[in-house]
């Protein structure tokens, strides 16, 4: 969902990261009338007034202070407290703000970026003790924190719902299928359905608690993962050492969470499943859950996909339940049938793999062109790649180069649309991205650029490299059986590749190459007793992929205990705390990549997402807002909360503050840091929103 999609989310949130701020400044705002500090202004925002009250003046749009200054040649903060009182006027101006990046207390001698602002008054925040002073400069921070514990406890109070740390699919050569089991008797690597209970001996309750941990790891220190796997009895053990994700930008270790067995509720499912289910039953199935496969029960997208792996490519019976919002609703049965899975052929060199048979790869087809997507006018749902850039035939992981290589450039690209050839120019964003959804074409019998050499270690000669094939041929038949897409491939090779005994296997293969005029080819290739076993040991996956259904998901709760609730609100608070610092020395490490950082707008992109999510969760995002703020707020920098209370330290231990030279500058830089830090998250926000 993009973040145009929902005014109402949208108004939710602000409403909400404004409630934050306005919670902030009415800290300081309360703790300053404790002190007897005369308050001038009460700010939610920053910039030019857009409306504002005080006493006296009553409402208006714009600034109440020019109504005063026109009937009185003075501003209100230049007036004493006697004038004030013969005028009638209110002691405070509440004024909202144009930019939602902020608020601000204006107190009688002491102003933020003024430090030269000092009043003698007796009411002034100078002519308080220090340690008032104290109190009114952290009593934002510890609002947000109140805030964030109240929050907290109310969510869990209620339940929230997070993804079950529940491992889905373990990507091929990732760092979880590489994980090192640690006096367990199993094998390496993560498995589909491994629950994840504890990271480095700390409790794992979300699927997000393992994306934090790998995202705040340190390189060269693995995560220690203690997990339970089905049909084991002892929780097992294993050893990771997360990578950085081109992708997300931010250290993985290359897992996906479970999925349940209801599918998602977007109608552009619809059209997905309609070219597998047929476009009659597609729409009925939006929504419903898995409940029998094959006559055996399903409640999990895993289990529905070793039933049809067990189908070995036959159709079986898959029954789905009514929808939540329809419970009446009869079942619907529908047959489907698995996909064939394919060799992850390495490239060498730790470039990844290429997907395919014996050095054969198919063509790259766009599969999604989501709304919103700078290239969404130029690209459709179907177009096969020819060529990208001066690569003919790229495989994914040539397609995936060329536009990372080419950031914010015009990428030429041919595509097939509709039997009909296309050149086009597409967009490429700042991280090297052009905003599609790329899978392959499997129903395309053409090769991309083929693989002469598989690598590894030991980099070897693939079994179609004495071919001499060019992107874009089109294999005809494997051991003399017609082949009319990837499947089909798949079948007749390791037909003919098990059809007679030995240590090796002789296959011929006849093709056409991409040439005007050109007739078919024929050759042969030999399969190792290993290229046989990598045949003999393909499997099989679901067509409906796992991202088409709502992820498997677990309740947080104190299951309506407040004490409880406290504890967890107080312990969850203390975690983000810990986690926001954490942060801090991962960027300053470099583990942490600043392209993550987000500013207001991309506060309201994800609160618009979270808000759809339900009430709760909602409230949760806004707990963990406030405890940034509150950390962000006390950071010793120069203009935030930290610096300023650095200052009173200074003052006590000195029994003087420092110069007032000193304080111009240390604003100036203040300034500078803000105002740089805003640019960056802006601009990574623009640039999320946009594609860019």
């Amino acid at each position: 969902m993009g973040i145009f999609d929902t005014g109402g989310n949208i108004l939710l949130i602000i409403l909400g990261f404004g409630l934050l701020i306005a919670l902030h400044e009415l800290g300081h705002f309360l703790a300053a009338r404790w002190a007897g500090i005369r308050a001038d202004g009460f700010a939610i925002g920053m910039g030019p007034v857009i409306a504002s009250y005080r006493g006296g003046v009553g409402f208006r749009l714009g600034s109440c202070d020019e109504v005063v200054k026109s009937r009185l040649g003075r501003l209100p903060i230049q007036l004493s407290d006697a004038e004030m009182k013969e005028q009638g006027l209110g002691e405070t101006e509440y004024s909202l703000r144009l930019l939602p990046i902020g608020g601000y207390v204006k107190m009688l001698g002491q102003e933020d970026g003024r430090p030269d602002a000092v009043s003698n008054d007796p009411r002034s925040y100078g002519s308080v003790s220090v340690g008032k002073r104290m109190v009114v400069v952290s009593a934002g921070v510890i609002m947000n924190l109140i805030t964030a514990v109240a929050m907290f406890v109310l969510a869990f109070m209620v339940g929230v719902r997070f993804e079950a740390p529940i491992v889905g699919a373990v990507g091929a050569d990732s760092p979880a299928s590489l994980a090192a089991p640690i006096d367990s008797p199993v094998g390496p690597g993560l498995m589909p359905g491994d629950e994840i209970v504890a990271i480095n001996g700390s409790k794992v309750l979300t699927f997000s608690d393992l994306l934090i941990e790998s995202a705040m790891s340190v390189p060269g220190d693995s995560l220690v993962l203690d997990v339970e796997r089905p049909g084991v009895e002892e929780t097992l053990r294993f050893s990771v050492d997360p990578e950085r994700d081109p992708v997300a930008n931010m250290r993985l270790i290359g897992v996906t969470p479970a999925t349940s067995g209801r599918l998602s509720t977007d109608p552009r499912l619809g059209e997905a499943l309609a070219s597998i289910v047929g476009e009659t039953q597609a729409s009925s199935l939006v929504g419903r859950v898995l409940i029998e496969a094959n006559g055996d029960p399903v409640d999990t997208w895993s289990e529905f996909e070793r039933r049809l792996a067990a189908g070995m490519g036959k159709a079986i019976p898959v029954v789905f339940g009514p929808p939540v919002d329809t419970p009446t609703a009869p079942p619907i049965t529908v047959d489907i049938a698995a996909m064939p899975l394919f060799e992850s052929m390495p490239l060498g060199d730790g470039e990844g793999t290429a997907y395919g048979l014996m050095g054969l790869s198919p063509l790259v087809r766009i599969s999604d062109v989501p709304a919103g997507g700078r290239n969404v006018d130029v690209l459709k749902p179907g177009d096969v790649v020819l060529r990208v850039a001066d690569v003919h035939g790229p495989r994914m992981d040539q397609f995936r180069a060329a536009i990372q290589a080419r950031p914010l450039e015009a990428l030429p690209m041919l595509v097939l649309r509709d039997g009909q050839e296309l050149e086009l120019t597409v967009s490429v964003d700042g991280n090297g991205m052009i905003g599609v959804l790329p899978d392959y074409a499997l129903d395309l019998p053409v090769t991309a650029t083929p693989l002469n050499h598989i690598g590894g270690e030991t980099p070897r000669p693939s079994p179609i490299a004495g071919l001499d094939l060019l992107p874009r041929t089109r294999i005809d038949s494997i051991g003399g059986v017609s082949v009319d897409d990837w499947t089909s491939i798949r079948s007749a090779m390791t037909t003919a590749a098990t059809a007679s005994p030995g240590a090796d296997a002789t296959l011929e293969i006849e093709w056409t190459l991409p040439i005007n005029g050109s007739s078919r080819e024929k050759g042969e290739i030999t399969l190792s007793s290993a290229d046989r076993a990598t045949l003999a040991g393909l499997g099989w996956t679901s067509p409906l992929p796992s991202n088409w259904f709502e992820p498997l998901q677990v309740t947080l709760t104190a299951n309506g205990n407040p004490i409880t609730a406290i504890s967890m609100g107080f312990r969850q608070t203390w975690k983000m705390v810990v986690l926001t610092y954490l942060t801090i020395d991962r960027l300053i490490g470099g583990s942490v990549s600043v392209k993550e950082l987000r500013g207001p707008v991309g506060i309201v992109h994800i609160g618009a997402q979270v808000a759809d999510r339900g009430t709760m969760y909602l409230v949760f995002f806004l707990a963990m807002i406030s405890v940034n703020l509150a950390v962000l707020n006390f950071l010793p920098l120069p203009i935030v909360d930290g610096g300023l209370f650095l200052f009173l330290v200074y003052e006590k231990i000195r029994g003087r503050p420092p110069s007032i030279a000193f304080q111009n500058a240390a604003a100036l830089l203040g300034l500078a840091l803000i105002g740089t830090l805003f640019v960056v998250t802006f601009f990574n926000d623009v640039m999320r929103l946009t594609g860019g």
